[in-house]
């Protein structure tokens, strides 16, 4: 179908339904399926209409229980690692090995679930999962038991972003499109959470760091162990909020893409309701988009929305419908096989360096003279601090005309991979925090457009599986870190160096992306 005939099929809608978003769609006439882009420009319409309200808003918050769960429990293992090390007598790295298994299974399982059985069971599940293997951790009698509840919980942690992000963005308006940027102000609460909290739990009940190592019984070893009892409460208060508190709706772009049209034209009413307002949306609106589509295309395809094709769709679990479209067109191609990349390098590049920086700080710190588990747990505090304004700018930056998602992604995965960098010339203790401040800053606005991003670029109705295919090459590669350090020297730069070279790199792979949502409706 050329631009015009596009066009013209646009301006058809719009004289029918009397609604314009006036904000132009992600992706060119040729990158999906028309019928399906037909009716999802219909319900970004119906949503830019209702605007942004009351619903919205809880969403922002319980959605935003994701975010916060995400990056604590990575930081969960990084903060217990030394005293759970001390205790055991064991080997660190197996415990964040055990957890990137976990996060790697969630991740997939999650992702692709919310697509065949809707997003509802796996937004209400993921939490309290979370929550109940993380307060049985906190009872190990030993470190294999620790480590397979550690893997058990991430499964949990790892289906949080792929879902959260794809319901938050299939219920906001386009005009507000950028609030899934400032959502990871949540990832950056969830680091000062954990740091906030672990900082008198852990530095007061802990067998004290010595080398050789001495004795370290349990009895004078209780701090992590309140720690994570602490966080999986936190986890299942939240989840308890999120399943009796608040009432998620099933999406209604995933409604209209697995044939659902009335449900889908009944649930934006019900959110119209709840935000005080009425929508002029009509199930007879959705039909003939439909219709209108299907008869401007050249090949007469057409996407089949009945009933029966629902069904058959929903039989086809294991099919792979979900991956082809993802790779459907040229640019959609591209678009996919970058994000990929992304992930999978910055997968490995964060966890080789942030995944240890408490025992990379307190080596340092003792090179400097200031080791104690006072001032380590102090400084992840302070880093922690640093970050929430860099969440919160990310919002601001990915709106800025010439920068965008995609510019402000590039500069910031960059200036990541500088800092890291420097971090390897400090030769004093304030120093070496200076450099991790400004890592954790550009760190932060970084992963805060990356998880806005990724969902935007993909289409509702194939939305969890692509997020669960870049999430999971997150995983895979974020496996490999613990097997380095499993057998390198950390006690050297060189993780650090490759860390930091792989998040530059990155900087400049995020330039070749063919898309740019800022402005633009996601679909």
């Amino acid at each position: 179908m050329s631009v015009e005939q596009g066009e013209l099929r646009k301006d058809k809608e719009s004289e029918i339904f009397g609604v314009q978003a006036g904000i132009r769609d992600i992706f060119t006439e040729d990158s999906l399926d028309p019928v399906y882009q037909a009716k999802a420009r219909i319900l970004n319409d119906a949503l830019q209409e209702i605007g942004m309200g009351k619903y919205q808003w809880y969403l922002f918050v319980v959605a935003g229980f994701g975010w916060l769960s995400d990056n604590l429990w990575p930081i969960v293992t990084g903060l217990i690692l030394t005293p759970v090390v001390n205790e055991f007598n064991v080997l660190g790295p197996w415990l964040k090995l055990a957890q990137n298994i976990g996060l790697l299974v969630g991740a997939a399982f999650w992702g692709v679930s919310s697509d065949v059985w809707g997003r509802r069971w796996a937004f209400n599940i993921t939490l309290g999962m979370t929550g109940l293997f993380a307060i049985a951790a906190g009872g190990s009698m030993n470190y294999v038991a620790l480590c397979s509840l550690t893997a058990m919980w991430s499964v949990g942690v790892g289906g949080n972003l792929p879902v959260d992000s794809a319901v938050f963005l299939e219920f906001i308006p386009a005009s507000h499109q950028y609030l899934l940027t400032v959502l990871s102000v949540w990832w950056a609460f969830g680091q000062l959470l954990g740091s906030l909290v672990a900082w008198p739990l852990i530095a007061n009940y802990s067998c004290p760091t010595t080398v050789p190592p001495s004795p370290c019984p349990r009895s004078s070893n209780e701090g992590w162990r309140y720690f994570l009892f602490t966080m999986g409460g936190l986890m299942t208060l939240s989840w308890i909020i999120r399943f009796f508190v608040f009432n998620l709706y099933q999406s209604p772009k995933y409604l209209m893409g697995r044939g659902r049209d009335e449900q889908a034209v009944e649930v934006v009413h019900k959110v119209a309701a709840y935000n005080g307002k009425t929508s002029n949306l009509t199930l007879e609106d959705l039909r003939m988009a439909g219709k209108l589509a299907d008869a401007a295309v050249n090949d007469g395809a057409h996407m089949d929305t009945s009933a029966l094709a629902a069904v058959r769709r929903k039989m086809g679990i294991f099919s792979n419908n979900h991956v082809k479209s993802l790779f459907a067109t040229r640019k959609m191609a591209q678009s996919t096989i970058i994000l990929i990349i992304l992930w999978a390098f910055i997968g490995l590049a964060f966890p080789l360096y942030n995944s240890f920086v408490t025992y990379f700080l307190a080596t340092r710190g003792a090179n400097f003279g200031d080791s104690s588990t006072y001032i380590t747990y102090r400084n992840q505090v302070i880093l922690s601090v640093i970050g929430v304004p860099g969440a919160l700018m990310a919002g601001y930056f990915v709106e800025l005309p010439y920068l965008g998602r995609r510019g402000t992604l590039a500069i910031f995965t960059a200036l990541t991979g500088v800092f890291i960098l420097a971090s390897t010339t400090a030769r004093t203790s304030n120093a070496l925090l200076g450099w991790n401040c400004g890592y954790s800053y550009t760190s932060n606005v970084m992963y805060g457009v990356l998880y806005a991003l990724s969902p935007e670029l993909f289409p509702t109705k194939d939305r969890g599986t692509g997020n669960a295919i870049v999430a999971t090459a997150n995983r895979i590669f974020g496996v490999m870190a613990p097997i380095i350090a499993l057998y390198a020297n950390l006690s050297t730069s060189v993780p650090i160096w490759i860390s930091g070279a792989i998040f530059i790199i990155s900087g400049f792979i995020a330039l070749l992306l063919p898309f740019e949502p800022r402005g633009h409706a996601s679909l």
